[in-house]
């Protein structure tokens, strides 16, 4: 639990109820380095995730961002009809090689194959990211939404080291098959770029576009 002062600058989080539209523990974790948990709710915002024909990389997550907004505001004003303009944050994060979109393994065949593609391999991350300002009533105030691009060199993998990580378990939930943070640290050679970026949530460039949020 978080108990710290809201992180200075960002007063939209003094005036306004706060929500999260994301599941991810990771992106809840790194909120709660700008505002305390008990000042921001989880809502979910479940939508379908097709990359739509011809849909670059960079447009994919921030239309995607966008829409885990709008969905999880529209969600958030019927579960807490509170008479308060709220403010909604989002975020996708996608692994690229070459321009081909890197989802979750949904097996462990799957997070070996992935592996196998990276390994060797400058791969990008890139996280779209976006903030949502609605009244009470759900009318939009303001929005705003911005990408983040790291570059992550994972270095080259035996079989065996690649066996040895899908055991873990980890790779099954992650984008691109891996988790910087837990034991797909031992994966990455170099990293250039925003580290949290790469676990999911850019801090600095978030801070950057929440800035501009006022009431």
């Amino acid at each position: 639990m978080s108990d710290f002062p809201v992180f200075p600058g960002l007063a939209v989080f003094e005036k306004v109820k706060v929500a999260l539209a994301s599941g991810s523990p990771r992106r809840r974790e790194l909120l709660t380095r700008l505002l305390p948990d008990a000042n921001f709710v989880i809502i979910s915002a479940d939508l379908d995730e097709t990359q739509l024909p011809g849909e670059d990389p960079q447009t994919y997550v921030r239309r995607l961002a966008l829409s885990k907004a709008e969905v999880g505001g529209q969600k958030w004003l019927v579960a807490d009809p509170d008479l308060k303009a709220r403010l909604i944050i989002a975020a996708d994060t996608s692994v690229v090689l070459n321009d081909v979109i890197y989802g979750k393994p949904g097996e462990p065949d799957q997070a070996v194959t992935m592996l196998e593609e990276l390994a060797g391999k400058t791969h990008q991350v890139i996280t779209g990211f976006a903030a949502r300002l609605i009244t009470s009533q759900g009318d939009l105030l303001k929005e705003a939404v911005a990408t983040c691009t790291t570059e992550v060199e994972i270095r080259a993998l035996t079989r065996a080291e690649i066996d040895w990580y899908v055991a873990t378990g980890e790779p099954l939930d992650k984008a691109g098959a891996y988790a910087i943070q837990g034991f797909g640290g031992n994966l990455v050679n170099a990293l250039r770029g925003d580290y949290y970026n790469v676990v999911g949530l850019p801090l600095v460039p978030l801070i950057s576009l929440l800035k501009d949020f006022t009431l």
